[in-house]
């Protein structure tokens, strides 16, 4: 005697599989997506802390970086990449407290405007190690001890990328330091 499956069964099973059948239809393209990039630079004639015999320097080391985010608005636009160079004016405490872009024209094209806006939103949060220089002299006996010292400003620059590539996001590079 063959049995067979009650009818509500074999309805839940119907429909479950009626789910898995293709509807023909193309699945909608996903929105547009950009990335943004960074890299330390030093340009040339950059001056640098001269230390002085018994001096020695340390920090000045990135801590936390958000990237800048590509202005969504921006993304349907599907624009070429966008590079800025910014120079970070780092404050004592080891916080960006200004940003200077090398190109007097970001200000004045309203497109790279919006990409030095964002990374001006960004890098102003970013935070560094303060950049301490301790000054070290030796007594009559020959050891050593820290005279005086403290915490000074100084600053980097970065090269940021804005990239959209086919509506995804293409990163190009990296906080890589410069030696």
């Amino acid at each position: 005697m063959a049995r067979s499956l009650p009818a509500w069964i074999a309805a839940l099973c119907g429909v479950a599989l009626a789910g898995c059948a293709s509807s023909g239809a193309k699945p909608s393209p996903p929105p547009p997506q950009g990335d943004a990039s960074y890299r330390m630079v030093e340009r040339p004639g950059t001056r640098h802390y001269q230390l002085a015999l018994g001096q020695v320097a340390r920090g000045a080391t990135l801590e936390s970086n958000p990237a800048p985010i590509y202005p969504p608005d921006l993304l349907p636009l599907r624009l070429p990449p966008v590079e800025l160079q910014a120079k970070l004016i780092v404050d004592t405490a080891g916080h960006v407290s200004e940003v200077r872009f090398a190109d007097a024209a970001d200000s004045t094209d309203a497109v790279r405007a919006r990409f030095a806006d964002a990374v001006r939103r960004a890098t102003l949060r970013w935070e560094f190690a303060p950049l301490v220089i301790d000054h070290w002299a030796a007594d009559a006996d020959g050891n050593s001890h820290r005279v005086d010292g403290g915490a000074q400003p100084f600053s980097f620059d970065y090269v940021f990328r804005f990239e959209c590539h086919d509506g995804k996001p293409v990163v190009s590079g990296n906080a890589n330091r410069s030696p």
